[in-house]
């Protein structure tokens, strides 16, 4: 197949340091390619891919010139699909809502990738807007505000499954992987490590708008000693950052879509102890690969049950459902069903599958 894949702009594919998204454009489009597709990626011109990259923009937004105009950005790129449309089998977007009036017109099987929360108001509207849109969903808790979508299928992420070594030791502190935003839960993570006993490393970017948030919440409680900041981190400090912890602190307090950080844990070899929120109970295996717990409370209590936990199993458990390759084969046969029927519907995909959320997993084999 002829594929296109539009990135979103803030980031390079992949992303020097933080972003999720765009890493996970990268793993998609490098995976296709092996299977013998003619990928084009339409990108920031910093980005690197085993497909065609076009590049849209010279450099990503984030690590690029100060003061661009995104929308200007995304102008660009909205014109070069335009042009390229018929050079394509099926155009995937990972750009949210901002194609669809332009895709919708071009005559080429089309399909969006969601990564992002979907409870915002005004998205019913925009959904009513494009009924014949395919949508993915990248869980199942993420599809709950939005019922009335196209939703062809959930495909969750994965990555390769040589990016990480695990490492099988217990590990020597708690950690912490993410956006420094009250909604990551920090302020939880150093208090669950604090009332265990055990040192906790922050691996984190503070965003622009939340400095306040750090200064006033978070960076009285960092003495480098007890809890240490260590700063964003890129694949190659990221791998040794989580191998060498206990465990993932991921106290969530929003509806995760997906927290590509659980897996990239557990890949690892790293359990997970996680707030029962969003995605989480679909990511991580109760007693399994890490801990689904309600509260600090009985967060604090998990890490005293990390012992029962085999890394190896954990390591395993990644193997069997988050590989990038198991990600691509789901994604190829979205993109099959939408070229042979642009109308395509998810029950289309998965014969015999019912209207019910567990029973639709289930069928489909979505969970693994």
């Amino acid at each position: 197949m002829r594929i296109a894949q539009l990135a979103p702009l803030a980031e390079s594919v992949p992303p020097k340091l933080y972003g999720g998204t765009e890493r996970v454009v990268a793993w998609l489009v490098d995976e296709l390619v092996e299977f013998g597709h003619e990928v084009t990626l339409f990108a920031s011109g910093d980005s690197r891919t085993k497909g065609k990259l076009h590049p849209v923009w010279p450099r990503a937004l984030r690590l690029g010139r100060k003061g661009v105009d995104p929308n200007a950005a995304s102008a660009v790129l909205l014109e070069a699909i335009a042009r390229r449309a018929k050079d394509f089998d099926v155009i995937h977007a990972h750009i949210d809502w901002l194609p669809l009036p332009l895709l919708s017109r071009l005559g080429v099987p089309f399909l969006t990738t969601m990564h992002g929360r979907l409870d915002l108001p005004g998205l019913p509207d925009v959904v009513r807007e494009f009924p014949g849109a395919g949508f993915i969903s990248i869980s199942e808790h993420q599809r709950v505000p939005l019922p009335d979508a196209n939703w062809i299928a959930t495909i969750q992420h994965g990555l390769p499954s040589h990016l990480f070594r695990p490492s099988f030791d217990e590990g020597s502190y708690l950690a912490f992987l993410g956006r420094l935003t009250a909604e990551k839960g920090p302020e939880d993570a150093i208090q669950i490590a604090r009332a265990a006993g055990e040192p906790l490393r922050i691996a984190a970017k503070i965003p622009r708008g939340e400095t306040g948030y750090f200064k006033k919440k978070l960076e009285p409680h960092i003495d480098g000693r007890t809890v240490q900041l260590v700063g964003e981190v890129d694949d190659a400090k990221k791998q040794p950052f989580l191998a060498d912890a206990a465990a993932l602190l991921f106290p969530i307090d929003w509806p995760e879509p997906f927290g590509l950080v659980m897996i990239e844990a557990m890949a690892c070899g790293t359990p997970v102890i996680a707030y029962r929120s969003g995605s989480v109970p679909e990511v991580v295996e109760h007693g399994v690969t890490g801990f689904i717990v309600e509260n600090e409370e009985q967060a604090v209590r998990a890490v005293g049950e990390l012992g029962r936990l085999d890394r190896r199993v954990v390591r395993a458990r990644f193997e069997a459902r988050f590989s990038a390759s198991r990600m691509a084969r789901e994604y190829e046969r979205a993109y099959r069903g939408l070229i042979a029927d642009p109308g395509v519907k998810e029950t289309d995909l998965c014969p015999g599958a019912q209207p019910s959320i567990p029973e639709r997993i289930w069928r489909c084999g979505l969970e693994r």
